[in-house]
């Protein structure tokens, strides 16, 4: 099957954010089981990037300038040290960490229940070592529960069929949940809210495509273009490191 252009994407990116929807609009090639298809990347590379370019040149010169000028207004700091750059975190832990807590219960609302609160557990604990244990011991979890749903009962019918009502509602709060949390990325002594909501329009944009990634082509891809969007700013302030003292 021919793969759909960059732009027809973003089109139906575009629509979806409009009326967000839990059906699957666009094909898993091959196909695959569905708990399957969760796990599987569902985009090549070369889309992947595409992806991630596109909320790059968002996030420096659309929301960069306004960003910068509030940074500077408010006298915040990132927390980030320059000169011990994270790599494992941003690339590696966080993008596992964030798509299980803020969207892989968007298509699986019942194993939320229990996904969330052990990532919140290992979200505010960081990268020791129990908390890796927990997290790599979840992952584990949410692939085997994938694999043995045999999908919902009769009970769970008349619940899901509301929960597909309110799924919009839910898509887009988890989008604001998950650039709220990214505030305790800077350092300030006192912030207006509305300087708050600035410094995370960028985590705001981005989680609405991760979410759009993740309902249309799972999890996987969804970890893998957030890791490769973190990735971005990192190799950018690496490289400028090399020319400067």
């Amino acid at each position: 099957m021919r793969e759909r252009s960059f732009r027809t994407e973003l089109r139906e990116c575009l629509a979806f954010l409009r009326h967000p929807s839990l059906a699957r609009q666009l094909p898993q090639t091959p196909p695959v089981a569905g708990w399957l298809a969760d796990w599987l990347p569902a985009l090549r590379w070369q889309r992947l990037l595409a992806w991630a370019a596109l909320l790059w040149l968002i996030n420096i010169f659309a929301l960069g300038p306004i960003v910068l000028a509030v940074f500077e207004m408010s006298g915040a700091t990132h927390r980030i040290n320059i000169n011990n750059l994270p790599w494992m975190q941003a690339i590696l832990w966080a993008p596992v960490v964030e798509e299980l807590l803020f969207r892989f219960g968007l298509r699986r609302p019942f194993q939320a229940a229990w996904i969330v609160p052990l990532m919140i557990i290992v979200l505010l604990n960081g990268m020791v070592w129990w908390s890796s244990c927990l997290l790599a011991g979840t992952v584990a979890m949410c692939v085997w529960s994938s694999r043995q749903s045999a999908g919902p009962g009769d009970w769970s019918w008349l619940w899901l069929r509301r929960y597909r009502a309110v799924f919009p509602y839910v898509f887009h709060l988890v989008a604001i949940a998950f650039a709220a949390v990214h505030i305790k990325n800077f350092v300030y002594t006192d912030l207006d809210w509305w300087m708050m909501v600035v410094l995370v329009t960028p985590q705001w944009v981005t989680g609405l495509v991760l979410g759009w990634i993740r309902v249309q082509r799972g999890m996987m891809s969804a970890m893998l273009l957030h890791g490769l969007f973190n990735a971005g700013p990192l190799c950018l302030a690496w490289t400028a490191l090399q020319f400067t003292d």
